[in-house]
């Protein structure tokens, strides 16, 4: 595979179709990234794996744009992360500047995902060669560090242990099944169809998927189309008088897009809090800058989240997470190895993506007025159609009707963690990293055996700085949770 390969009219055109999906898919309220990239791995199981690629990249690229239709004309995000997108833009179109703000939250999108996208292939090949020197011992406890930071990136001041606890679960649920050292059975209570474990399809899907039906489908919310939209296609000028708040947007999309499970959503709400405190005013009141501030921060957070994910088998999000699954479905295993046991996949990457950021403007402006159409259908209407997708999803990953139980189960899990206020990603992160911490580190303290375990720590430096990184992850967090409890109490 190379880079001029996404450039085959076939891909081009099933990357269109994926644009097109995307945004029509985000544009409808409740229908996030996350659910579609999950449903999506289960039908992709028969296409080639540049179809693959092509497609779903095509998919996630054009959601993250898609969800601020809704949220600036309607005021319903589409997406989690376009929430403030919906806070800044939602009163531009009460003043009849809606069509101005979408179109420049699509050019803000276009202009975030090339910044991703270079990231992206400048850092990718430093990064493989500093992970090539990673042991089971540092691969561990790297996807340890990433369910931790996951819990606490998504987790509230007042209770971060929250999302350590969803992590937690999720490593709990991914050790179900037998052990891939000595084949002991572990939590299976004697169940034959848990033996292999719990697919991370019907987790996925159970969780983004059918959490939001159960919850979404009892309200009989009716949304209004707005009579006006006024002009989309935003001047050149315009886009120019943002440059500083689009440079500083991209690089925070772009880190925190790095840091597992934190997502475009943490990207687009610190890039939205930033540009208010750098420009001293308060979007919230209609301001085409928070717009643009929170889209080139979701955009550049598609780089960012596939950066580790690829090059370190870490997904920086969720809908990164549901693409790796989709390449391990192919036979394609993300991590330092990658380019070897794939040679040119990383450039066919970079092209697909590029494609798809194309497809993604045009489509998008073509799309718009169309879009808003689809606000007319009832929830009644379209969510029981996406839930049976959902089924679908769940029975294509292995034919079994078992995995969509499961799916359906992991679904009421989704609603109870929603009311506890207890955040999914992370136990996505621990379903999708289980493996890896479980393995990996009980392989090396099989190897080291019965020698002094501080032997370890000074024979694996890097380890030992990754321990560090941990348990400071959990101090920080721990200390920044008392002195809030000890704010609020004052």
């Amino acid at each position: 595979m190379t880079f001029l390969m996404a450039f085959n009219p076939f891909l081009i055109i099933i990357s269109l179709f994926g644009s097109v999906l995307g945004i029509i898919w985000a544009a409808l309220p409740g229908l996030s990234a996350s659910m579609v990239m999950a449903l999506l791995i289960g039908l992709t199981y028969k296409m080639s794996i540049e179809v693959v690629i092509a497609f779903m990249l095509g998919v996630f690229t054009a959601t993250q744009f898609g969800g601020s239709i809704s949220a600036i004309l309607i005021n319903i995000p589409g997406t989690p992360s376009a929430i403030p997108t919906q806070l800044a833009g939602n009163p531009l179109a009460k003043k009849g500047q809606g069509g101005l703000a979408i179109g420049m939250a699509l050019i803000s999108s276009m202009i975030g995902n090339l910044v991703g996208l270079l990231a992206l292939a400048l850092i990718a090949p430093l990064i493989i060669q500093f992970a090539l020197k990673f042991s089971s011992w540092e691969i561990g406890l790297l996807a340890l560090w990433g369910v931790a930071i996951s819990g606490t990136l998504t987790a509230s001041d007042e209770m971060p242990i929250k999302g350590w606890i969803s992590g937690w679960l999720g490593l709990i649920i991914a050790m179900v099944g037998r052990d891939t050292i000595f084949a002991v059975e572990r939590l299976t209570f004697g169940n034959i169809n848990l033996e292999n474990g719990i697919p991370y399809v019907s987790v996925l899907i159970g969780l983004f998927g059918m959490s939001e039906i159960f919850v979404t489908l009892p309200s009989k919310q009716k949304t209004g189309i707005p009579t006006e939209v006024g002009k989309v296609f935003p001047p050149i000028k315009m886009v120019l008088k943002y440059w500083k708040s689009i440079f500083r947007s991209s690089i925070i999309g772009l880190i925190t897009g790095i840091m597992p499970g934190a997502g475009g959503n943490v990207g687009s709400f610190v890039a939205y809090g930033v540009g208010e405190r750098m420009t001293k005013r308060r979007f919230a009141d209609g301001d085409i800058e928070g717009v643009v501030c929170s889209e080139v921060a979701n955009n550049a957070n598609i780089g960012g989240a596939l950066l580790p994910g690829l090059t370190l088998g870490i997904p920086g999000s969720a809908p990164v997470a549901s693409f790796m699954a989709a390449l391990a479905l192919h036979g394609v295993h993300s991590g330092p190895m990658i380019d070897r046991g794939n040679p040119g996949i990383l450039s066919f990457i970079y092209g697909a993506l590029f494609v798809a950021n194309i497809w993604m403007l045009v489509t998008g402006f073509l799309l718009i007025k169309p879009s808003i159409k689809a606000f007319s259908l009832p929830i009644a209407t379209f969510f029981p159609l996406i839930g049976l997708l959902c089924i679908i999803g769940a029975f294509a990953a292995q034919n079994s009707i078992f995995d969509v139980y499961l799916m359906v189960g992991f679904g009421f899990v989704g609603v109870l963690l929603r009311k506890a206020g207890i955040s999914i990603g992370p136990m996505i992160l621990g379903v999708i990293l289980g493996g890896l911490v479980d393995t990996n580190i009980r392989r090396t303290l099989q190897i080291y055996g019965n020698r002094p375990f501080y032997q370890l720590l000074i024979n694996r430096p890097i380890g030992t700085a990754l321990i560090v990184i941990i348990l400071l992850t959990f101090f920080f967090t721990i200390r920044k949770n008392i002195k809030f409890q000890r704010t609020f109490k004052k």
